[in-house]
């Protein structure tokens, strides 16, 4: 059996970028990685529910050459470890201005524009999804910032919406069926 996933052809040129397809994917938090909830405890330390889902789609972004870049708004210690288990390399917290910091960082990579793919979900975000070859927003984002992407996942923020967002970015380059065939394939072996 092959893969059951699929999208629409045109959403899939649109994701493949220049070459051989995109080279970097953009990721917000809050309201993506989350699902925009903070939760505080009582010794003030911030709480963040993170999927499983979209972890493994960015260790599979890794696997299969498209760099995971993290640019987001706040900073703490549970985002930090986070970000540090899914193994991204390049990120930056507490950011207010997401636009230079991000074209600093694709400097850093040696990475146009038109080989970066982005997910956010509200407006501090838009500056990013407006100039990004593929742009995406969960169900959940912004009216603003849905009305402006290349597409919006069905699958709601903290809770599958990155893993669609990698997915999509997988198929688009050539990789899902090959990855999906190593975990088959991974999985009979056991």
């Amino acid at each position: 059996m092959g893969p059951v996933l699929s999208f629409p052809p045109q959403l899939l040129l649109r994701a493949q970028g220049s070459d051989l397809g995109m080279k970097v994917a953009v990721f917000d938090v809050d309201g993506v990685l989350t699902d925009g909830r903070i939760l505080v405890s009582d010794q003030g330390e911030t709480l963040k529910p993170f999927s499983t889902l979209d972890g493994y789609g960015i260790r599979l972004l890794r696997r299969s050459g498209i760099v995971p870049v993290v640019v987001t708004g706040r900073d703490s210690s549970a985002l930090r470890r986070r970000i540090s288990e899914l193994g991204i390399e390049h990120a930056a917290y507490g950011v207010d201005d997401k636009l230079p910091v991000t074209e600093a960082l694709l400097g850093t990579l040696g990475v146009d524009w038109c080989d970066v793919a982005a997910i956010g979900d509200d407006w501090p975000d838009l500056p990013v999804l407006s100039r990004a070859a593929l742009a995406c927003a969960p169900p959940q984002a912004h009216a603003e910032v849905r009305a402006r992407v290349d597409h919006v996942t069905s699958a709601p923020a903290g809770l599958g919406a990155a893993r669609e967002f990698c997915d999509l970015l997988l198929v688009a380059g050539g990789h899902y069926a090959r990855r999906l065939d190593e975990a088959i394939g991974a999985r009979g072996a056991a």
